[in-house]
């Protein structure tokens, strides 16, 4: 006898570990997408040593929703790993580069110019990548009998290639904001001047995508408009924080700006959650319809509840221990 629906709850769960990815490992892909113009190399330094202590505890939410998506709807897998191979294997490749460049460049000498363009394209491959993969999704994919049956490149089109852009522009402005609320003095400034700029082209972008949105997929176009619902409180909630995120850097907050960055994500990422609902391979499978078995999933919910809290637990108190501002000569060698 099923006593829970497990498919809802890993619905859950997974959603909770893409959110906690983008908005971790967000800021500081953001740091390096900015990085190739920062006002010189000891500010490089300090932008490096601002996300060293955390940037690959940041991606544990990667690897736990990753796994968690192939443990509990196995289809999502079959179907969406043929469709956007391409660009998971960017993705992967530009992660990889900018891990491999944390390691080497504080090393380096003469080659530093290098691993300072390895975190730069690693970061800004990653960024768009992941991008292209949420346009992918609204678009929906071409499947019959749950397997993928369109081309090679179905995943890169002029709206993907949108959203990717939009998403180089909200982590570029996720990447600011954790700048002026970890630096000081001249870097700090030259973040602070940043910020409305990406926040005007990550508003201008979104605008784009939302009115282009309803002509791509005719279900979102009905669930927003055939019935008024209160699923505009999230497009009214982002809204609010971008204001919040103006005012705040108009005032010269250090905190509040990727605090308000931060709410301008989850708003935009449950906005397309309830848009898409029940959706998770659209436009022809539910999550129900993707699900493994209730055994299956309800073995390994079992292992879950013991990491999850773990995880939770290493990254406070890894935020806790390297909180305030990071310095010129202190940090990660």
């Amino acid at each position: 006898m099923e006593l829970f629906d497990l498919s809802l709850i890993w619905a859950f769960i997974i959603g909770f570990g893409v959110i906690m990815y983008v908005l971790m490992d967000g800021f500081d892909l953001g740091v390096g997408i900015l990085f190739p113009f920062a006002p010189d190399e000891d500010s490089r330094d300090v932008m490096m040593n601002s996300v060293a202590p955390v940037w690959d505890g940041n991606e544990t939410w990667l690897v736990l929703g990753g796994a968690g998506l192939l443990a509990a709807f196995p289809l999502v897998y079959t179907i969406l790993l043929p469709a956007l191979y391409i660009g998971v294997f960017l993705m992967l490749a530009g992660l990889i580069f900018r891990g491999v460049a944390f390691e080497f460049r504080f090393k380096a000498n003469t080659s530093r110019y290098l691993w300072n363009w390895a975190f730069a394209g690693g970061s800004t491959v990653a960024a768009f990548a992941q991008g292209v993969v949420v346009g992918s999704y609204i678009e929906g994919y071409k499947t019959a009998n749950g397997v993928f049956v369109g081309g090679a490149f179905d995943w890169l089109t002029p709206f993907t290639v949108l959203t990717g852009l939009g998403l180089l522009a909200g982590y570029a402005l996720l990447g600011a904001t954790w700048l002026v609320l970890k630096t000081e003095g001249e870097l700090q400034q030259w973040a602070r001047r940043l910020v409305v700029p990406l926040l005007l082209a990550v508003l201008a972008v979104f605008a784009v995508i939302s009115v282009w949105t309803p002509f791509v997929d005719p279900f979102v176009r009905d669930r927003w408009f055939d019935h008024i619902t209160l699923i505009w409180v999230f497009p009214a909630f982002g809204l609010f924080c971008a204001w919040q995120i103006f005012r705040s850097i108009q005032r010269q907050y250090d905190a509040r700006p990727f605090i308000a960055t931060m709410g301008l994500f989850i708003s935009t990422y449950l906005g397309l959650i309830v848009s898409k609902w029940p959706y998770v391979v659209p436009p022809d499978y539910t999550l129900w319809d993707a699900s493994s078995a209730y055994g299956s999933q309800l073995f390994l919910l079992l292992g879950l509840l013991f990491v999850i809290p773990v995880v939770l637990g290493y990254t406070a108190w890894t935020y806790w221990v390297f909180r305030g501002k990071v310095r010129a000569g202190q940090g990660y060698h």
